[in-house]
This record gives structure tokens, sequence and C-alpha cells, in this order.
């Protein structure tokens, strides 16, 4: 047991005190503090854009100016000739003509030089929009009362029930929306740490195997403490860079609560839904799906034969993470009860990424949960223990024939042994 944790603090110190650990913590906050910077500076600046707009009707030119937004300055000019000139001077950042045809149909075209954003093509089509509804609705004679109360949205509302044991429904706070954001991040945060800690458990140990160090270390301790020595020492440098993003959430916290928006969010949740079953759940995969990945990407790398070939042999732990991170980004966002999602969410390596997402949306319930979480655990269990078995055989295997190859010739000297 001392040569495990010789070997696991050896691993750990080696990686947290390393550059590229440090710039992979600050990264996240950088790029936080860039969007924030770009948000800040951005609303306190006071440039708007400048669209020049012209029509064969001055009265058409000058509703639309009229309807500009704040974010805007529209300005009416006489003709496109001139438009044109301005545009090319810089006077304006784009040029909208807008043309009246049969049935009082509005064609808007938007000329610039650079690409002004959908916000803005957005808010001109909008726009257009409703002054074609006006014009035709005076020709129906309808008044502006009545347009309005066509143009009403339906109120739509979702509403969270349960059921009591006499079968009665009861109403609860629905948490839905938060749930999925939870899940949401936690899948991209899944697919991260695995394609990173994947690289680094299969880098840390084929480089002993590339310069043929391993045989020197096999023979002063076992096969299997010197592989649960690596794989502790990797996952404990993952759950330091979690603890160091949870502790900052945490600060960050104290001064994020007290914005607006934070507010509003917070008032329209309950925090003992959030925080309850489903964050606990979600916390259980997400733990388990880097575990197990590590695992395959340590088995992967004992199977090396060159240093330069890991990049290759964790193929398959990159391209089965991506997968699962497709199916639950792609498909689990806007089907959760597909039948492939529900398929899928009970099986190892991409019920991680899965589950989550079905609980969130509530297309699964805890019992499932359950169930996928035992499967997933029994499995990362015996993957973990024939990993250790076979990492003795693996790492004295070199073999330049490919990955089977390799696999192969270390099942026969494992039976051999």
């Amino acid at each position: 047991m001392n040569k495990f944790w010789i070997i696991a603090g050896d691993v750990y110190k080696k990686n947290v005190r390393s550059v590229s650990f440090l710039i992979m913590l600050l990264v996240p906050f950088i790029l936080g503090g860039i969007v924030y910077a770009a948000g800040y500076f951005g609303s306190q600046s006071g440039e708007v854009d400048k669209i020049g707009i012209t029509s064969s009707s001055t009265e058409l030119a000058e509703g639309i100016s009229s309807l500009a937004p704040q974010d805007y300055e529209f300005q009416v000019i006489k003709n496109q000739e001139t438009g044109e000139k301005e545009l090319s001077a810089e006077k304006i950042d784009a040029l909208f003509v807008v043309d009246v045809g049969e049935n009082n149909q509005l064609d808007g075209k938007l000329y610039s030089e650079s690409s002004m954003g959908q916000s803005v093509e957005l808010t001109l089509q909008q726009v257009l929009d409703s002054i074609q509804t006006n014009m035709r609705a005076q020709e129906l004679g309808l008044s502006m009362e009545e347009v309005s109360s066509l143009n009403e949205p339906a109120s739509f509302e979702k509403q969270s029930v349960s059921f009591n044991e006499a079968g009665d429904m009861q109403l609860g706070e629905d948490d839905d929306a938060f749930n999925y954001v939870i899940s949401f991040a936690a899948t991209i945060i899944l697919f991260v740490f695995i394609i990173t800690y994947a690289g680094i458990i299969s880098q840390e140990i084929a480089s002993e195997k590339g310069t043929r160090i391993m045989e020197v270390i096999l023979s002063s301790t076992r096969a299997q403490t010197h592989f649960y020595g690596k794989l502790f020492g990797i996952l404990m440098v993952a759950f330091t860079q979690m603890i160091v993003y949870a502790a900052a959430f945490v600060i960050s916290y104290q001064w994020l609560k007290n914005l607006e928006v934070v507010k509003n969010i917070l008032d329209s949740i309950s925090l003992k839904g959030v925080f309850g079953t489903f964050l606990i759940f979600t916390l259980f995969f997400l733990l388990l799906g880097v575990f197990i990945y590590a695992v395959l990407a340590a088995l992967c790398g004992s199977l090396v034969t060159k240093t330069e070939d890991t990049s290759k042999v964790i193929l398959p732990v990159t391209y089965l993470s991506l997968i699962g991170y497709l199916l639950g980004i792609a498909l689990g966002s806007f089907d959760p009860g597909n039948i492939i999602v529900r398929i899928t969410s009970y099986i190892p390596f991409l019920s991680s990424y899965l589950m989550p997402i079905r609980l969130a949306n509530e297309t699964a319930s805890i019992q499932e949960a359950s169930i996928s979480l035992v499967i997933l655990i029994a499995t990362t269990i015996l993957l973990t223990l024939a990993s250790a078995k076979m990492y003795k055989s693996n790492v004295l295997v070199y073999n330049d024939k490919g990955l089977l190859a390799t696999l192969k010739q270390s099942f026969t000297l494992m039976k051999n042994k």
C-alpha cells in the first residue's frame, strides 16, 4: 500500500505542478473574463449602427425610420444612388432598400460591405412585417385594435404535477428548464474532462513503456499496484480541478446573487428541487463517467509500443465519448423520449451523457436512473479489475502490428502465465 501512495503521489504532484495543468485550470476563467469584458465594454459603447433607408415611397421610408430600435439609427435617403454614395463614403453602415410590390408585398434588400449580424437582419425583418401587416389591415378596413387582437399570442404555461397516495393531482414547482441547463453543462464538462484526462493518463503510462523503464518498475512493485497508483493519481488531478471550479463558483456566487438577472432566475426556481435527487444523480454520473473512461484510456495506453503512437491508440476512447456527447447534445436535447436515447441511457460509457438529460426532461424516473447507475458502477468495477489483470502482460508486449495484434499477444502471454 505504501508503494501505491508513492506512485499516486508522484503522478499527482508532477501533473498539478505542470504548466499545462495551470493553463488548463485558468482557461475557463480567462474565457469568462473575455466574455464579461466584451459585454461590459459593448454596453458602455455609445456607437450604434447607422442604416440608410430609401424607398419609392417617401412615406414608407419615414415610417420605417420612426420604428428604429434604441440600438440603431435609421436615416431616410432620397434614392438608392445617393445611398450607395454615402455607403461608399462610410457615412452609413448599411443601405436598406424597400420596394412595394403587388398586394402591398414589401421587398427589402440590405446592402453592406461587411456582415451586420443576424440581430440587425431580424430587426429589419420584424419592422417590415409590422408595416406590411398594418398596410394590409387598412385594405381590409381593420382598426389598429383589431390588428393587435389578431396578433396577440395565445397563453401557454407548463405546470409540473405529482400525485399523492390517494391519486389526487398536486401542483408543484417546475424546475425542468434549470435542470436542463445543469445537465447540458454537465454533458459539456464530462466531454472536456474525458478528452483531457484520457490523453494525460494514456500518455503517463505510454511514456514509461516507450522508454522501456516499465520492466525495472515492475521488478520492484506489482503491476496492479502500479496501475491503480497511476489511475488514482490522475483522478486526483481531475478531482482537484473540479474542487477549484466548485470553490470559484461558491465565491463568485456571493457577488453574482446580487445581480438582477440572477435574482430573477432564483425567484423562478426551487433550490430544494434543483439541489436534490437530480443534482446527486448528475454528479454521480459525471464522476463515474470520468472514471470509466480513464480506466479505458489507461488500458489503451498500456498497449502502446511507442510513445508517439499514444494519440492513435486512444482513438476508441475519443470516438466513444464523442458518440455519447453528440447523442446528448443533439438528440437528447431535442427529443429526450426518442427510443435511441432511452436505450443508450442504460449503456455504460453512454449513460453518463444521456441519463442526466432524461432526468432533467422527466422522461426517466428515479428508479430508471438507479438501474442505469447500478449498471454503470458494475461495468466500471469489472473493467477496472480486468484492466488491472491485463496490465502486467500489456506493458511487456511490444508489437508494431496494431492495437488488435498487441491485445491478442497480451492475451496469449496472460494465459501462459
